[in-house]
């Protein structure tokens, strides 16, 4: 396999993890089912919603052996791809903490509302890092587009206050929100693999060595790395790390193995993943299988989980070619962070006319609320299918 091989249900469960994400994200409503939420940070246990993030997680790395190694057969050097890396890492932390930061704004002191605030950010965003068809005539114009966004956020960031003692009312890093994640994940994994390549050995020797991280940190023996938290806590931590290296690891297994027997790769990546969730249930006796608190239980099976699916649907849609009922993801799939951030603005829109747009929210009955989200899902994946159309999509 090379780099250039396309890998259909890669995409399809990219765009999959995304749409439920998009509705888990919509679905916070009394009455619904309890196996479709969150559990709280001090449940031993997991339901749909938490396995939907690491999932994409598991993504981000899947797709890194490809897009990094796309740029080393190109004949980019490592300086340039490092680069590269450092420079997306840093984007998504920004946009990250940003949408981390919108629900803090105190209208009274940054002479904003909340909304408008949020809206205006996310424009900035897009205005950034739109992925614009550039030629000889309108390089003016889409620098002016893109200067305009970075003034946009300069102002707003300037002008943020929170009203609370945290950081003098300015923006905090925290958890760095969901993009923050993605992006430490991204920055470990992708220098990982620019420094061992294809090497499943030493992908596998990186993801124990996160994996005793997680397990080091959760035991309060890494106490001593305290002062560098602040910044480098979601390394420290491990646990979103070894998700992207369980992906990027998958993706190595395919590599070698899936031209010349794709029984083997499909048995494989299952024995794995079983392995992976016998590891997690043995390691629950001493950790409880937490979303929230990022154990390395719950880490470890939803990595199963994600490498179990990811066999089937290569299985269903690589090889035995059932494809067409994949297509309603295929715009969530190939464009996902314009189908992750779009709906927000809707959200912010919509909340700032004050009108209950979103009726089913107000409902009494489960299956309307259900139903209404997963309408929402599929609508926002329509969404981002008419903005590509109209080539309005984000790429860092």
């Amino acid at each position: 396999m090379t780099e250039n091989d396309r890998i259909s249900s890669i995409d399809v469960m990219r765009g999959l993890t995304l749409v439920l994400m998009l509705f888990v994200n919509d679905l916070y409503m009394p009455g619904v089912p309890a196996w479709l939420g969150h559990r709280p940070a001090d449940f031993d246990g997991m339901r749909l919603a938490d396995w939907v993030f690491p999932g994409f997680l598991f993504m981000v790395g899947m797709a890194i052996p490809f897009s990094i190694g796309k740029r080393i057969s190109g004949g980019q050097n490592t300086f340039s791809i490092a680069r590269h890396i450092i420079i997306r890492t840093i984007s998504l932390l920004i946009i990250g903490v940003l949408m981390l930061n919108s629900g803090r704004v105190n209208p009274e002191f940054t002479g904003i509302g909340k909304n408008l605030w949020a809206i205006l950010i996310y424009t900035g965003v897009f205005l950034i890092w739109n992925k614009y068809q550039e030629n000889d005539k309108n390089f003016f114009t889409i620098a002016g587009l893109r200067l305009a966004g970075i003034a946009m956020l300069v102002v707003l960031v300037y002008k943020f206050r929170s009203g609370e003692v945290e950081n003098n009312g300015s923006l905090i890093t925290s958890w760095w929100g969901i993009l923050g994640l993605i992006g430490w994940g991204y920055f470990v994994s992708a220098f990982i693999y620019l420094a061992v390549r294809d090497s499943i050995l030493n992908t596998v020797v990186a993801f124990l060595f996160f994996l005793a991280l997680n397990i080091l940190s959760k035991l309060d023996l890494l106490n001593s790395l305290n002062p560098l938290k602040s910044i480098f806590g979601v390394i420290i931590e491990g646990n979103v790390p070894l998700i992207v290296l369980s992906g990027l690891l998958t993706t190595l297994i395919l590599k070698k193995y899936s031209k010349s027997d794709f029984r083997k790769t499909i048995v494989t990546i299952v024995t794995v993943g079983v392995l992976s969730i016998l590891a997690g249930f043995v390691l629950r006796k001493w950790f409880i299988i937490s979303k929230i608190q990022a154990t390395p239980s719950w880490g470890l099976i939803c990595n199963g989980i994600s490498m179990m699916l990811f066999a089937l649907l290569y299985w269903i849609i690589d090889i035995k070619k059932h494809i067409r009922w994949t297509l309603f993801l295929k715009p969530a799939g190939e464009n996902s962070l314009t189908t992750y951030l779009a709906p927000d603005i809707l959200y912010y829109l919509i909340w700032s006319t004050g009108i209950p747009i979103l009726i089913y929210k107000q409902s009494d009955v489960p299956l309307i609320v259900i139903a209404g989200s997963v309408i929402w899902a599929l609508l926002m994946v329509g969404l981002t299918a008419l903005l590509v159309r109209y080539n309005i999509k984000l790429k860092l």
